[in-house]
């Protein structure tokens, strides 16, 4: 399985430490302590920079993925790692290679030997159907083509926003579990409506054919029954 990222920007290999100073620090009028060396060998990190980066997601021998980034950082530690500090865009495709669904955050980091990429700030991921998801972080686990994450997240729909905390999804959006419903929105046309009340263990079903939540059971001639308690809400779209 080929992983990211094949870079087509202009990149510059910086080398912080030189060789004057390795020389340097040799000389026994030098004497510097514990500390300093530590800090020293810290700032031997090489550091590979690049700009306007178009760069290309391959699995299974299919193209899968386009990333765009303003400024992407590579740095050589004994753990190698991808920095893209100022934002990135990626595109996930079908095997037509027409765009199922997006992502977008302020700041991203690809662990290049787990294959992940831990996305921080304004997170956003949508699909073709109008449904978004919002978080402030989020997982992408190349291996198993899925996002994950334990915080609170948002799924906005054309008539509802649910909310809840802790998610998993497939990286083209097309499925969806949140672990733990805290809340839900109905949105009609006309505007917002009043909030439906749910528990912190509670759940929705949504009918993926349709958007809509499903009826809840038929409530008796005095009240309406509420509905079944779940543990967890998933949604999967054809």
């Amino acid at each position: 399985m080929n992983k990211i990222f094949h870079d087509t920007g202009k990149s510059k290999l910086t080398a912080l430490l030189g060789c004057c100073l390795f020389f340097g620090l040799l000389l026994p009028a030098c004497e510097n302590s514990q500390e300093e060396l530590a800090a020293l060998s810290k700032t031997r990190i090489a550091v590979e920079e690049a700009k306007s980066i178009e760069s290309y997601l391959s699995q299974g021998g299919k193209m899968k993925a386009k990333l765009t980034a303003p400024v992407m950082n590579r740095y050589q530690a004994d753990s190698p790692y991808i920095e893209f500090p100022r934002s990135l865009h990626v595109d996930f495709y079908n095997d037509s290679l027409q765009v199922q669904s997006e992502l977008f955050s302020k700041y991203g980091r690809y662990r290049e030997t787990e294959q992940k990429v831990f996305l921080r700030d304004s997170v956003l991921v949508f699909n073709n159907r109008k449904d978004t998801l919002k978080c402030e972080e989020l997982w992408w686990d190349q291996n198993k083509e899925m996002f994950y994450t334990d915080k609170d997240v948002e799924i906005h729909q054309p008539d509802k926003i649910i909310y809840g905390k802790g998610l998993e999804a497939d990286q083209s959006f097309n499925w969806y579990l949140i672990k733990q419903i805290t809340g839900q929105v109905m949105v009609p046309k006309g505007g917002f409506g009043p909030a439906t009340s749910v528990d912190s263990t509670g759940s929705t079903a949504v009918d993926s054919t349709t958007d809509r939540a499903l009826p809840a059971s038929r409530p008796a001639p005095a009240a309406p029954v509420p509905p079944a308690r779940r543990d967890s809400l998933q949604i999967k779209q054809q």
